[in-house]
């Protein structure tokens, strides 16, 4: 019996060993230093109709499909039948009328198809890329228009978003690889072709916000041009999901709920070592978590989020880290919305004060179209 009980302590030691080391090895370095956040910079009504209209839709459309559990779409795949009704929301928006202009980035032997988002007037020398969300999973140029169409709108340039390899048909690194792509397809091609860009933003929300603050980490370490600003909206820049909101705004946060609901539950070392195999490297890698590469030396950059949402976290750790460095980052954070509240325009003004503000950050950093003299 002595022996027996020995041997069991002997597994658990050594199973507490490898859980230790695992999340050393993939958890990357202790940020809650960086975890103050600042003073809100609009507190909003939570009894609003256009936020009870955004949450009941929410409900219908991502608590209840995950709560049902089951494929309910006969023959198609559950991520076919997402990717089709996000963009169905997308071509459902008969108002943002605009030259969608179909493209495709040819660069270091990739071809990234996307299209641009035109308005009448716009300036084809001034762009910005725009890196849509969907965790990874879902999402396209489509998905995306109200976002692209306002950005468009209120700056004056040409915004392409390209619809990069998505998982699980691909891997995250197909994804990383066509974002660098674009961006370097970008500074040197326009919506009529050639040209070099005068002027460059960056924008991306949730993991669009991932790859766009991924961009440009990796454009200073490569020598490129940097954008000269950049915009993330409810940013995922933490692939090892250590933010404290991660598991604090859970019940809050009914877009991203019924999807990271269950790894909330999973032990540390698990999540870990499932985050490693889902995306085949460590997750704590800045290819990936961008708030664990160095900061500094970037372009201005704002950050906008929900104080209610699970990546606030996030928005808030990566702000914090980069002002730290010297960099100039601004965080604007909304109590009460949505994650990436900004794409229900139609129905919430808080959208339209976000992207006006956004709008004014890029148009300060030279993010917006020349004034032409009349002719």
């Amino acid at each position: 019996m002595l022996n027996l009980l020995l041997i069991l302590l002997a597994i658990v030691g050594l199973l507490a060993l490898v859980a230790f080391v695992v999340s050393r090895r993939l958890s990357g370095t202790d940020l809650r230093a960086f975890d103050a956040a600042p003073p809100l910079y609009r507190d909003t009504d939570p009894q609003s109709e256009g936020l009870a209209k955004v949450n009941d839709y929410l409900v219908e459309n991502f608590v209840k499909p995950a709560q049902a559990g089951a494929n309910k779409f006969g023959a198609k795949t559950g991520w076919e039948h997402k990717r089709e009704r996000f963009d169905r929301a997308g071509l459902a928006r008969t108002d943002l009328v605009a030259d969608y202009r179909d493209d495709a980035v040819e660069m270091d032997g990739l071809r990234v198809p996307g299209r641009w988002t035109l308005l009448p007037g716009h300036d084809p020398d001034r762009r910005i890329l725009y890196l849509h969300g969907g965790a990874f999973t879902v999402g396209s140029d489509v998905s995306h228009r109200p976002i692209t169409w306002n950005l468009a709108t209120r700056t004056g340039c040409a915004v392409f978003a390209p619809n990069y390899r998505l998982m699980p048909e691909n891997t995250r690194r197909d994804a990383i690889a066509d974002a660098r792509a674009a961006y370097r397809w970008i500074l040197e091609h326009g919506p009529d072709g050639p040209g070099p860009a005068e002027a460059l933003g960056v924008a991306g929300d949730s993991a669009g916000g991932n790859l766009a603050l991924m961009l440009i980490n990796w454009a200073r370490d490569a020598g490129l041009r940097p954008p000269d600003a950049a915009y993330a909206l409810s940013p995922s820049v933490d692939s090892t999901a250590a933010s404290p909101t991660f598991k604090a705004n859970l019940e809050t946060d009914l877009m991203l709920q019924p999807l990271l609901r269950p790894l909330v539950k999973v032990p540390r070392p698990l999540l870990l070592m499932g985050m490693r195999r889902s995306i085949d490297m460590n997750p704590s890698h800045p290819d990936v978590s961008p708030v664990f590469a160095n900061l500094s030396d970037l372009p201005p950059t704002l950050v906008q989020a929900s104080r209610d949402e699970m990546l606030h976290g996030d928005a808030v750790r990566w702000v914090n880290k980069a002002r730290a460095a010297g960099s100039l980052a601004e965080l604007q954070s909304w109590s009460h919305m949505p994650h990436v509240f900004q794409i229900f325009d139609d129905v919430l003004p808080e959208a339209h004060d976000a992207l006006d503000a956004a709008a004014d950050f890029l148009r300060t950093h030279g993010v917006v179209a020349r004034v032409r003299s009349a002719s």
